[in-house]
This record gives C-alpha cells, sequence and structure tokens, in this order.
C-alpha cells in the first residue's frame, strides 16, 4: 500500500514538477466536480496522503480550506484500492456524492486505472473512470441505496423556504447524509428561491432539495447550512436519491438516466447524471455520473 501512496504523491496533473515539499506538508488538489469547465461546478480539495492524521486535525483543515467538502485519502481496510474520508467545514459526513467522484478521478489518473473501489465511511463505492483529455474526466459511481421516510417537520421546512406546497410528498432520504426533497411548479420557482437559512438550520442535519423539470431534464437547489454549505453547488449525494424519488412517483421511469442542472444561482453551474434502476417496491441500483477537473495543487504545513 505505501507504493499506491508514493503513485499519489508523485502524480503531476498540472506539469509543473513536484517541486521541494517540506516533509512535514500535507499535499493536496483541488478539483472542479460535475463539470468540464474550470471554475465552475463543485470545489473539492483532495489531500493525497490523510494517513496518521488525528480526526481533529482532518476537521481543522477543512474547515481552513472552507470549501463544500475536503477529502482524505487512506489505506483501505477492506476491499476498496482507497479509503476516504469526508469533511464539510463543520462536521464529517459518512458518504457524500462529488467528494467521491473527484477522489475516484485523482485515484484512477494517480494509479493508471479505469475503474477503482473507495471505502467510504458507509459502503464500498465502485466508480469507473475514463479520461476525456488534459485534466478533465468522467466518472460514474455507484451510490448506496437509500432508505426513505416521510418528513416530519414539512410545514416548518415549506415556511423556511417560503413556498406553500410541494407537488409531491416531501420524503427523507438517507444514503448517508440525509436529503428532503420539495418539488416546486416551475424552474423558474426554483431559482426564485430565498430561503431563510437560520430557520433552516433549526431543523438539523439534512439537505433539502428543491427542484423542478420534467422528462430527462431537471433543475435543483441545495441548501445544508446546518451542516455549513449555505447552498451547494452540486450535490452528488441527492442527486441518486432525486433520480430514485422521481421514478417512485412516476415522473420518470426506472432505468432512465436524468440531467441535473445546479449551481448557476451561486456562480457555478453544474452538470450530474443520475439512474435509479429497479421498481417502487425493490431499489436494485443508483448511479450517479459526471465530469471534473483538475484545477490546482497545495500543500499544508502541518
Amino acid at each position: 500500500m505505501d507504493a499506491a501512496f508514493e503513485q499519489l504523491l508523485a502524480f503531476d496533473p498540472l506539469g509543473r514538477g513536484r517541486g521541494v515539499v517540506p516533509h512535514a506538508a500535507r499535499r493536496y488538489l483541488v478539483l472542479d466536480v460535475f463539470t468540464d469547465v474550470p471554475l465552475q461546478g463543485n470545489q473539492l480539495a483532495v489531500f493525497l496522503d490523510g494517513r496518521g492524521l488525528p480526526d481533529q486535525l482532518m476537521q481543522k483543515l477543512a474547515r481552513e480550506l472552507n470549501l463544500s467538502e475536503t477529502v482524505f485519502l487512506l489505506a483501505p481496510r477492506a476491499g476498496g484500492v482507497l479509503r476516504v474520508r469526508i469533511f464539510t467545514p463543520s462536521e464529517e459526513l459518512p458518504f457524500a456524492g462529488h467528494p467521491v467522484l473527484g477522489s475516484a478521478i485523482v485515484a484512477a489518473a494517480a494509479l493508471r486505472r479505469e475503474a477503482v473501489t473507495l471505502e467510504t465511511e458507509l459502503a464500498e463505492v465502485p466508480v469507473s473512470v475514463t479520461s476525456t483529455g488534459g485534466r478533465v474526466a468522467s466518472g460514474r459511481m455507484r451510490q448506496p441505496i437509500p432508505s426513505w421516510r416521510p418528513f416530519a417537520r414539512e410545514r416548518e421546512l415549506l415556511a423556511a423556504l417560503g413556498v406553500e406546497r410541494s407537488r409531491l410528498p416531501v420524503v427523507a432520504y438517507d444514503n448517508g447524509p440525509t436529503h428532503v426533497y420539495v418539488a416546486l411548479d416551475s424552474e423558474a420557482a426554483v431559482a426564485a428561491l430565498r430561503p431563510d437559512l437560520r430557520a433552516l438550520s433549526e431543523l438539523g442535519g439534512i439537505g433539502t432539495s428543491c427542484f423542478a423539470g420534467s422528462g430527462q431534464r431537471w433543475r435543483t437547489r441545495m441548501f445544508a447550512p446546518a451542516l455549513g454549505v449555505a447552498e451547494d453547488p452540486a450535490t452528488g449525494s441527492a442527486a441518486g436519491p432525486l433520480a430514485v424519488h422521481l421514478a417512485r412517483h412516476g415522473l420518470t421511469d426506472f432505468g432512465q438516466e436524468i440531467e441535473i442542472c445546479q449551481g448557476s444561482e451561486v456562480g457555478r453551474p453544474s452538470l450530474l447524471y443520475a439512474r435509479a434502476e429497479g421498481s417502487r417496491e425493490r431499489i436494485e441500483r443508483v448511479e450517479v455520473a459526471g465530469d471534473a477537473v483538475i484545477l490546482g495543487d497545495g500543500a499544508m504545513l502541518v
């Protein structure tokens, strides 16, 4: 396993040479995920070798970088190529979408693989990766199948969002993080949302995913102020359950891949693809796909 980390630390996607990195420094890459355009999509930091870092220091580094999520690559414990730990600025997540996709793209490029399985704190996640040239690659991950339940505080949630109703039942899906889905009448209504973030944060550590659309194309916004993320530019962990939610309620077919646009309201347009296979009674497979571009690298003296 030391050889894998040697490859990771030697990975030079920007082609500028590693230079002199102090022994105590921790190298990380910065990616934009769910986009093939730099400075769009969802930002991600991936520390290439998180071995030996205490939990508290990982959390402080995530807070220092202040991105939606920061990932630390570690030696696997089971059948994965690597283990990942995922932190928002305020807490650790057992699973999240764009951190897993971005980490898999880094690992596949550094280790010269077309597929990797990453161990998250929730489950092993297989990801296939295709290079599209230069610093851009696309990945497709098989996500944990979510559980779901009616959301008990629907009235408070709608009031915090400033909307009167949801077109579909307001349901909470759990695939590590918990996302609650509110269906609005139009994409314009999604764009016009001005939620009360303080009221949303008082509902606990949930992500609130508001969406509208039809057929293959959907538009979403996701708010998670209690997790330190006021509005997320792209939410891979919410994309899979959205595909499940739509198919369960007959707005799409099981097995149909949907296109999800997100992030324009925060100046970081993103594009995600999701598909749920199975039936209303039994979900068999959930996949989420998208691109990522490696934007830069750095090191922390810790």
